[in-house]
């Protein structure tokens, strides 16, 4: 499974920003997608997924972000606005599902990560 974002980059406070994850899948059933970022001396944390049972998020970003799928093209993509500087993270792509060949068991795919920088 690969997972390719984009739509990070450099914006102000206040701003928007639309990050947008593509999963490239064979044979693998998405169960979840979604985003989680890691700032500097951090650790990593939930920011929005997508799941049957429907939207969840982080706490610093509810009202902010909103999060949708589109499980025909194995996309997920986050609209994120009213951005504060400490919303500076990079952020990862997530995808968990499982195999054809193997259903019992979940699996956890990440992407590389793209830098958000909310500016002051």
């Amino acid at each position: 499974v690969r997972l390719s974002e984009s739509g990070g980059g450099l914006v102000q406070a206040g701003g928007s920003l639309t990050l947008t994850c593509a999963a490239s899948t064979s044979h693998f059933k998405i169960v979840t997608m979604g985003w989680y970022r890691q700032a500097p001396g951090k650790e990593r944390e939930l920011v929005a997924s997508m799941s049957v049972d429907g939207a969840n998020y982080g706490d610093s970003v509810k009202g902010r972000l909103t999060i949708t799928v589109d499980a025909a093209e194995n996309t997920v993509n986050l609209q994120m606005n009213s951005l504060k500087p400490e919303d500076t993270a990079v952020y990862y792509c997530h995808a968990r599902g499982t195999w054809y060949h193997d259903p019992g068991y979940d699996h956890d795919y990440w992407g590389q990560g793209t830098q958000v920088t909310v500016s002051s």
